[in-house]
């Protein structure tokens, strides 16, 4: 860990992702394996942050020192923990979180394994054949649709409902277009209310959903409310900016849909690239158990530590040529789904999206080209898109 003097910048702050593109500020620190403090301010208490795969990986780790239990953003810690603290997945440990996995994994992975997989080839089915009458089409639309139908599908949510949740969870992460129109916290609000009065309607009557698994486990309302608000947000609001990123990487790419369509085995590596390259979920917090060592700095107990799995994945000493999207990239261990204990529940899920996604480009498409500026979404959870107009040559 290199000791050296950093431009002076909130990494907390909404505004400061707003207005700049962190990238380069994150290269520099990936460089020197940097280990930088934020001081408190009126939304947070201050933290650390480390960057470079290696300093990521070993705060991450299954027996490092830290706890996701008092929030896993910024903004949390020991004296500002996540409301569901103990009781939600991502934010809870040892018997507690052992149980959760194996009560929504179970459900989980059947789901993937059977009528999801269907989901997801009926709506790239509807989007080819939609993209093939327009001259442009925007691949962040696909990228918020697709996710969201299969999220809603999987809790249960009526088909005619989708749609609104789309909406609404647009707002929710942050960053609209229109801060004017709907606020995070009131469109967060609104999903909420949503799915506390669909759990209430599982409760009388089940289904074949994972809020009427979680109520059939014997979870309470409450607690099936608020991991069942986690599963949306998870399965929605980052894999959508992971569906978008492919269609960027692709069109940056020339070549890659051959080598692809030539290639099943490099599907595979495809998926593992494009969550790489996209990373939408660019941090997780966690707070110091006791006194500890990050990067060859002290970290004092009931301190918060930022890892930015967004520069992590950048790293060079991990990832030659960090910023070449490689289909055939090998080895790829990204953190886009977090590492140790809390790895990602729905990373099955998430993977079978792309997969079907690459899988019909590679068997449609012969090039996908960028047909404007991507317009980028950053914040302070979120890597992504607000639109990616793209154009195709088809096969046929």
């Amino acid at each position: 860990m290199t000791s050296r003097t950093y431009p002076v910048a909130d990494l907390g702050s909404e505004e400061f992702y707003a207005a700049n593109d962190p990238t380069g500020l994150w290269r520099r620190y990936v460089a020197d394996d940097a280990m930088v403090w934020t001081p408190p301010s009126a939304t947070h208490n201050g933290f650390w942050s480390v960057f470079s795969h290696r300093s990521c990986t070993a705060v991450l780790a299954a027996d490092a020192p830290f706890t996701s239990e008092y929030g896993m953003f910024i903004g949390f810690d020991r004296q500002r923990p996540d409301a569901g603290s103990g009781r939600m997945i991502v934010v809870s440990e040892g018997e507690v979180h052992d149980r959760l996995r194996r009560v929504m994994g179970s459900h989980l992975a059947r789901a993937t394994a059977g009528p999801l997989a269907r989901v997801v080839a009926r709506e790239l089915d509807a989007f080819v054949a939609a993209a093939r009458e327009r001259a442009v089409s925007d691949a962040a639309a696909l990228g918020s649709a697709l996710p969201n139908t299969v999220v809603c599908e999987l809790l249960g949510v009526p088909a005619s409902d989708h749609e609104r949740l789309r909406y609404l969870t647009q707002f929710a992460v942050g960053a609209p277009d229109d801060p004017q129109r709907m606020s995070p916290s009131v469109a967060h609000l609104q999903i909420m209310s949503y799915f506390a009065d669909l759990v209430r309607h599982r409760r009388r009557v089940p289904g074949d959903d994972l809020v009427s698994h979680l109520l059939g486990n014997g979870m309470t309302e409450h607690d099936a409310l608020i991991n069942c608000d986690n599963v949306f947000a998870a399965g929605n609001a980052t894999t959508q900016h992971s569906v978008t990123g492919a269609f960027d990487g692709l069109a940056g790419s020339p070549g890659a849909l051959e080598i692809l369509r030539a290639d099943p085995a490099a599907v595979r590596t495809g998926v593992e690239e494009v969550l790489r390259w996209s990373t939408p979920g660019p941090h997780v917090l966690r707070v110091a158990l006791r006194d500890a060592v990050v990067a060859g700095r002290p970290v004092a107990a009931d301190t918060a530590v930022v890892s930015w799995l967004a520069a992590a994945n950048r790293d060079a000493r991990a990832f030659p040529d960090p910023d070449r999207f490689d289909v055939r990239r090998r080895p790829n261990r990204h953190l886009s789904f977090g590492h140790g204990l809390h790895y990602c529940l729905g990373a099955a899920l998430a993977r079978l999206e792309l997969r079907m996604l690459l899988e019909s480009l590679a068997e449609h498409v012969t090039a996908v080209h960028h047909a404007g500026e991507p317009e980028r979404l950053r914040a302070t959870k979120v890597n992504g898109y607000r639109r990616l107009p793209v154009s195709f040559e088809w096969r046929d």
